[in-house]
């Protein structure tokens, strides 16, 4: 009995550690997109931040002791951009987290079995022949950097696939070999490209940027990473479970073991 009071103590504590701990890193958040906004050609004090927020949260009752090109500069470029970015952070800290939990290894991301290598060949083959189309709100270079990674993923894994099984070492291993093609091949694209302007677009898609960040990019990537959330999410437990041996994993995983997996 003690020890199952115990248990329920370590439990609560823990989980009034974590909200602690998402608590702060929310009012961080919230700080650093605060100072991001006031950043720029055209300085704007936290403080005139905070008002012009209030005044369009709260639909006035704000003196407007400011001038009206702040506004536009806020909300039309600033803003959009510090969100899209804190977006794109916080999908790349849930891919590393999935990552790990499914290498376990706490130094495992997205290039480490040519995830992100594909995607840039993708891209690369995308601007190398200029393709112009769109769908859901995402262009052409999107779309194939996405499809690029896809057919990196299941070409890895059908690689990798021994007897049935995926071992995490094959994995690894038939992922560096992969990334490391498709690396070379953005590579070759690049120098072979034909008009100087198709390197230099590459070379910018690849290290990205945000200056050019609008509301309207921040709604066509919000349902992808709804779904994507929802779906990790929803495989929480699992993922918790594979961070075990394959064994261990397979035998908590399993439905006929639901009562001791919980």
């Amino acid at each position: 009995m003690n020890a199952r009071t115990d248990l329920q103590a370590y439990k609560a504590h823990s989980m009034s550690r974590r909200l602690v701990a998402l608590a702060i890193a929310l009012l961080l958040l919230l700080a650093l997109i605060a100072l991001g906004a006031t950043w720029g050609s055209v300085h704007i004090p936290p403080s005139a931040v905070v008002r012009l927020c209030s005044a369009r949260l709260m639909g006035g009752g704000v003196p407007a002791d400011w001038p009206r090109s702040w506004e536009t500069i806020l909300f039309q470029i600033r803003i959009p951009r510090v969100v899209l970015g804190a977006l794109v952070g916080m999908t790349l800290a849930v891919a590393g987290a999935v990552y790990q939990a499914l290498f376990r290894n706490p130094l495992a991301d997205p290039y480490l079995i040519g995830v992100s290598s594909g995607a840039s060949f993708g891209a690369t083959v995308a601007i190398y022949f200029i393709w112009r189309f769109a769908w859901g709100g995402l262009n052409a270079i999107s779309l194939a950097a996405f499809a690029g990674a896809l057919l990196a993923t299941a070409a890895i894994y059908s690689l990798a696939r021994v007897g049935g099984r995926t071992p995490v070492t094959t994995l690894i291993l038939a992922g560096v070999a992969l990334g490391a093609l498709l690396s070379a091949g953005t590579t070759f694209l690049m120098f072979t490209a034909r008009d100087a302007f198709h390197t230099i677009h590459v070379l910018g898609w690849l290290m990205g940027s945000l200056a050019l960040a609008n509301w309207g990019e921040v709604q066509a990537i919000l349902p992808y990473l709804i779904v994507g959330f929802s779906i990790i999410g929803w495989h929480a437990h699992t993922l918790n479970v594979l961070q075990l041996d394959e064994d261990q994993a397979q035998a908590l995983a399993s439905p006929w073991n639901g009562s001791k997996a919980s």
